[in-house]
């Protein structure tokens, strides 16, 4: 929304509101496990102007939260992009360390809403809580009523061109919550054997192991959209889907948030912390075997220890297989 250091004021004094600044450059699923606190905050300053300091990319996203422009934002490297005292409200949604709290103190606001530090009040940092839970106890600690389980996101804005289609995103961010290609192809293939109009998402760079997965499932290679979908696509099939397989991942983040059907597989991360409000999902994870390193070069055997005919099971546990 605003591309430099003179827009941001600017717009806040043309509409005469004040500006409410939340941060939170991150990933996909840490903007949707966000948004209880974010429309509690929208709710809580219904009279401002609310900016969300988050990655470019993450727009149509963004917009679906509901009542928030974006300041593009990558990461913690550079200051945020508003002028020193056009802030009204500040929100440190992205985490505890000195990089964040420095930007936030940056911007000069006349409120500060964070986790306790060495210039602002506010709780302790909890470490083994849901995410989820963290940004809401935050708010409801500085007053701000908040609700753990409001993940909905506003209807996408377009129709996806695959209507009630199964999407298998065979995607992550990181080698630790890759699944074997074998079991997602085992899962897929199955799937579409008993009438399941299979796609298989992920990133363009995930194409060619997308195109792996079709090619061992039996599936023709137009079922393949990584790489083919904006993220506004891609949220509008999930937004429309029969069912979502993924491991922990933004997509499977995004059927909560449409309240679709999903199989939810946990590598590294421990569900207790990011799994989804009680509906319409199921987790799988092996806690035994947990390893707990999301940076590691190779799948956690948490993740491993999930076998293909476990999620087919799922499926049927949710009545769609």
């Amino acid at each position: 929304m605003f591309g430099n250091h003179d827009e941001a004021p600017s717009e806040s004094r043309r509409d005469g509101r004040p500006l409410l600044l939340v941060l939170r450059a991150l990933q996909l699923g840490d903007l949707l496990v966000a948004v209880p606190a974010l429309h509690a905050l929208r709710c809580a300053y219904p009279g401002h102007l609310l900016l969300y300091a988050g990655p470019a990319w993450l727009g149509d996203a963004v917009a679906l939260v509901g009542g928030y422009g974006l300041l593009p934002t990558e990461g913690l490297s550079a200051p945020l992009a508003v002028e020193q005292g056009s802030v009204d409200v500040a929100v440190n949604l992205h985490g505890r360390g000195p990089e964040s709290q420095l930007l936030i103190e940056a911007v000069g606001a006349r409120r500060v809403i964070s986790h306790a530090s060495d210039h602002w009040d506010g709780p302790d940092w909890v470490e083994d809580i849901h995410e989820r839970r963290r940004w809401t106890r935050l708010l409801q600690w500085h007053g701000i009523a908040a609700d753990p389980d409001d993940v909905r996101l506003k209807p996408p804005p377009i129709r996806t061109q695959w209507p009630e289609a199964t999407v298998v995103h065979v995607g992550a961010a990181f080698a630790s919550r890759l699944w074997p290609e074998s079991r997602f192809a085992d899962v897929a293939g199955r799937l579409a054997q008993s009438g399941h109009r299979v796609v298989i998402t992920g990133s363009g760079a995930e194409r060619a192991r997308s195109l792996a997965v079709a090619a061992q499932a039996g599936l023709p290679e137009e079922s393949v959209l990584a790489g083919r979908l904006s993220l506004g696509a891609l949220i509008a099939l999930v937004a429309d889907a029969r069912l979502v397989v993924s491991a922990d991942t933004g997509a499977a983040h995004l059927a909560t948030a449409y309240s679709r059907p999903s199989v939810v597989l946990f590598g590294p991360a421990r569900p207790e912390h990011w799994d989804p409000p009680p509906g319409q999902h199921v987790v799988l994870t092996k806690a035994e075997l947990r390893r707990g390193d999301a940076f590691a070069g190779d799948p956690d055997p948490a993740l491993l220890g999930v076998q293909a005919q476990e999620v087919l099971d799922a499926v049927r546990v949710l009545g769609l297989l």
